[in-house]
């Protein structure tokens, strides 16, 4: 069964507030939603820079411009976006 991301709306907010932004957030928007990841080896494969840091799965965006912090739950196929951020401010672990 595909993921299911929610929310797609903070990655349009964010997108408003860094427009180059926009393409790279919908571009692993669709790569989550087509994809079928049961475990963390399966999600590695596609997005071969997302790290586990706790319960949290950290994607790079754009680049390695910004950061994605998402909690996903495999078995029932869900991937909650927690923050979108830009390095600077992942780098200050604020978001944790």
């Amino acid at each position: 069964m595909p993921m299911k991301l929610i929310s797609n709306k903070v990655l349009r907010e964010f997108a408003l507030l860094r427009p180059d932004a926009g393409q790279p957030l919908q571009d692993f928007r669709y790569l989550i939603e087509k994809g079928t990841f049961s475990n963390f080896a399966q999600l590695k494969a596609t997005f071969a820079s997302v790290d586990k840091v706790g319960d949290r799965f950290v994607f790079n965006i754009g680049g390695n411009k910004y950061r994605l912090v998402a909690a996903i739950a495999f078995q029932a196929g869900l991937v909650w976006v927690k923050a979108v951020l830009p390095h600077k401010d992942y780098d200050k672990g604020d978001w944790k």
